[in-house]
């Protein structure tokens, strides 16, 4: 009898632990899983972003087990897809922003972030113009002066089509008394690609985040002509694109959404999560390493702000011709 009571208490605590297990690798707590999509190839500011985050979230919960993983392809909207099918799940964020508002809108996607739920804006970067090291183009006039005279010459690399460095060409362009339809835009899926073309002379000039180029212009490989900001930005030897002539300024933003029709609880717990990340010294140091504008914003404001981006750059992109 007495070995019977104890299999019995065995039994039970057996079923009591393998009970917890199951509830400890679900839903958001500390030791959930967390996996998070950057939705465009290695070396870009989505990866970039995706990467930071997940360090700074192991600092900020060291329990976590976070993963990043890379779905590249047409402005993110790929990602986006792939988001869609993950209907529920509280375990996963999509890094998203400007690019990928932009091309929602120029590729027709199905899925848009209407679909989405909205759990924080981080970070802005402002865009940087620059030419290969080599280039006989010294300033933004010397630029400028070659593509108004044939404005096919000047082949820009940049990240996908209708994305911000898209739009930025665009808006240059138009700046520049130029056809926005007759920009030679080279689309690339990341910026790892587009600096490729730079560095390899391939294109003549080139349009990115100031995070993923300045580098290579403090190494000399590249030189920067100038800077979609209101004002110059410290640390980066170049004018503002008003000082050089062109009317044009535009910040890139970037933020993080989970899929549609996670609860209310796993929505508050990412959003807990995300915060805390934020205010951890690893992602502040990293906020200021890599000259980003800390513009954090979670919740329904981070949600009204998606609403009217999404506004916003239809409208910039309609103005552009860049949609049929």
């Amino acid at each position: 009898m007495r070995f019977r009571r104890l299999a019995a208490a065995i039994a039970v605590a057996v079923l009591s632990l393998a009970a917890c297990g199951t509830d400890a690798g679900s839903g958001t707590g500390s030791a959930a899983a967390l996996r998070i999509m950057a939705p465009a190839a290695p070396g870009g500011g989505w990866d970039q972003t995706a990467r930071t985050a997940e360090q700074a979230i192991k600092s900020a919960d060291p329990k976590r087990q976070v993963e990043v993983f890379n779905v590249p392809g047409a402005g993110g909207t790929i990602g986006l897809a792939r988001l869609a099918k993950e209907q529920g799940n509280g375990n996963l964020l999509m890094v998203t922003g400007l690019v990928m508002v932009g091309a929602i809108e120029q590729n027709k996607s199905a899925v848009t972030l209407a679909e989405t739920t909205p759990i924080a804006k981080l970070t802005e970067d402002y865009e940087i113009i620059v030419v290969p090291a080599e280039s006989p183009h010294a300033t933004l006039a010397d630029l400028v002066k070659a593509w108004r005279e044939n404005p096919a010459s000047i082949a820009i690399a940049g990240g996908s089509a209708g994305g911000t460095d898209h739009i930025v060409a665009g808006l240059m362009a138009q700046a520049a008394g130029i056809d926005p339809k007759q920009v030679n835009y080279i689309a690339h899926s990341g910026g790892g690609e587009a600096l490729n073309a730079l560095l390899g002379n391939k294109v003549a000039m080139g349009i990115g985040g100031v995070s993923e180029m300045i580098e290579h212009v403090r190494s000399g490989k590249l030189r920067a002509l100038g800077v979609s900001s209101p004002e110059r930005l410290e640390g980066v030897d170049a004018p503002t694109l008003k000082e050089g002539g062109l009317d044009v300024e535009l910040a890139n933003w970037r933020g993080v959404v989970a899929p549609g029709g996670i609860s209310d609880a796993d929505r508050q717990a990412l959003t807990d999560l995300v915060t805390r990340m934020h205010d951890s010294q690893a992602w502040q140091d990293a906020v200021r390493k890599n000259g980003w504008v800390d513009s954090f914003m979670a919740g329904q404001e981070f949600a009204d702000y998606l609403a009217a981006e999404q506004k916003r750059i239809e409208g910039i992109i309609a103005d552009m011709g860049l949609v049929s």
